[in-house]
């Protein structure tokens, strides 16, 4: 009986077999395939917040390089919501250009970063699974590009700010439900499925397919991959239990909220009906006592509001 290939999670190669020199083909190609351009990675950097602990078994992981441009790459995988997830790739790429540059250095030093975020979870409203924020600066009024000038070497140098500040892409990867064509899909599908296909051609999936095969790794990496699965499913059906008993609290709370509104609001509306019409019966006695004093049904209707028809028949 042949045995069937089985390909190791992006996630757990992230973590485990993509630093390692011999792999970084893999990283490369997939790098490559969404930047849209040949990257080579040089070295993979250490910090605290790629190194590896016990408390990342299902969450973020992260993989930061320095490619052939000196330029820093991050890449994380998110397998679970996180509540401020903005804001903490906001920080880690504002920490990865001060890591990268010394006290005194001139600003010209300061390196270019791109973040790449693989999330398994569901981050808001969209209807795409990849997008790409970058810095720009537009015209108000005339919504042309900001083109910088500066002299360097006694040359000048024209650069767009979207050349030094960051970039970053968020791959849904739920969100993509469609028959891989391109390279990019073809990643995408392998992140979403783990399926790589045998006639595959994208840059760094052909690699993959070689490298990144289960029943490579020795037993006890097996074992130990197999953990991180049943960590993750395990930690993603506690989030949907919770979520959705969370649903159903809210559907309970909103059900009676909706019922002390309603009787809220029918206090109130019976109060106000009962203030209208109070004050129609006083605009009605008042009106009988001008009419009694023999002034004009003009007077009286702006006086009271009453139509003149209905001051006449009183």
């Amino acid at each position: 009986m042949v045995q069937k290939d089985r390909y190791i999670r992006f996630d757990w190669a992230v973590k485990r077999l993509l630093r390692n020199k011999a792999n970084f083909g893999v990283l490369e190609g997939f790098l490559t395939v969404l930047l849209g351009e040949p990257i080579r990675i040089v070295e993979i950097l250490e910090s605290e917040g790629n190194q590896q602990r016990e408390n990342d078994k299902f969450n973020r992981v992260d993989i930061k390089a320095r490619n052939s441009k000196d330029e820093i790459i991050i890449v994380e995988v998110q397998n679970t919501r996180e509540i401020y997830y903005l804001e903490r790739i906001l920080f880690g790429v504002a920490k990865a250009i001060t890591e990268h540059i010394e006290l005194g250095e001139l600003y010209s030093e300061v390196k270019k970063v791109y973040s790449i975020s693989i999330l398994y979870f569901d981050i808001g409203k969209g209807n795409d699974y990849l997008y790409h924020g970058q810095n720009s600066f537009v015209g108000v009024h005339t919504g042309d590009f900001l083109e910088v000038t500066t002299k360097e070497k006694d040359a000048i140098v024209r650069k767009l700010p979207a050349e030094i500040f960051p970039e970053y892409f968020l791959i849904r990867v739920n969100e993509f439900n469609k028959v891989a064509v391109t390279p990019l899909e073809e990643w995408i599908e392998y992140l979403k499925t783990g399926i790589i296909r045998p006639d595959t051609k994208a840059p760094g999936l052909e690699e993959a397919r070689r490298k990144l095969i289960y029943y490579n790794m020795d037993r006890a990496e097996q074992l130990a991959y197999d953990e991180h699965i049943n960590a993750v499913m395990i930690q993603n059906d506690v989030l949907s239990t919770a979520a959705e008993e969370g649903r159903e609290e809210g559907r309970q709370e909103g059900r009676e909220e909706g019922r002390q509104e309603g009787r809220q609001e029918g206090r109130q509306e019976g109060l106000a009906e009962g203030l209208e019409q109070g004050k129609q019966e006083k605009n009605i006695e008042n009106a009988r006592t001008m009419k009694a004093l023999n002034i004009s049904s003009e007077v009286i209707h702006q006086v009271t509001g009453l139509a003149i028809k209905d001051i006449e028949e009183l």
